[in-house]
């Protein structure tokens, strides 16, 4: 019975470990996801100039420096609390991402560089990881 119970607990740590950190965002396809949904705002050359800055009250990020704007790390858990809509920016006229369930499906944890997971789904992974290939 006991070693029923380890041998459970121990499958079960597996099979977390594998959902943690496992899966990863695809750049091409968080390149195709930027240019259709996010170009407006911060621009075809990600760096927050697109045709809808000029009316927004807070002006888009220049994307490519949010590396060098924290010291040199990728802010993961910023980037995807703020994609995600944890983290809310309203200068859109409502909390982002504008595009509601867009973002949303196949959740995944992904490891921060403290390796502690933070889940997200694979669409903000894909942009993650696009955003991560685009910095200065």
């Amino acid at each position: 019975m006991k070693r029923k119970i380890a041998w459970t607990a121990g499958a079960a740590l597996c099979v977390l470990g594998a959902c943690l950190g496992a899966e990863e965002g695809d750049g091409a396809r968080g390149e195709a996801l930027y240019l259709e949904h996010c170009v407006a705002c911060h621009g075809v050359d990600v760096m927050g100039n697109g045709p809808m800055a000029g009316v927004m009250i807070i002006k888009p990020s220049d994307l490519t420096a949010l590396s060098v704007d924290n010291g040199g790390a990728f802010p993961l858990v910023r980037v995807i609390k703020r994609i995600d809509g944890r983290d809310p920016l309203v200068s859109h006229g409502s909390p982002m991402p504008v595009y509601g369930s867009l973002f949303e499906g196949h959740d995944l944890a992904l490891r921060t560089e403290s390796g502690q997971p933070i889940m997200t789904s694979q669409p903000v992974a894909d942009l993650v990881v696009y955003l991560q290939g685009v910095q200065k």
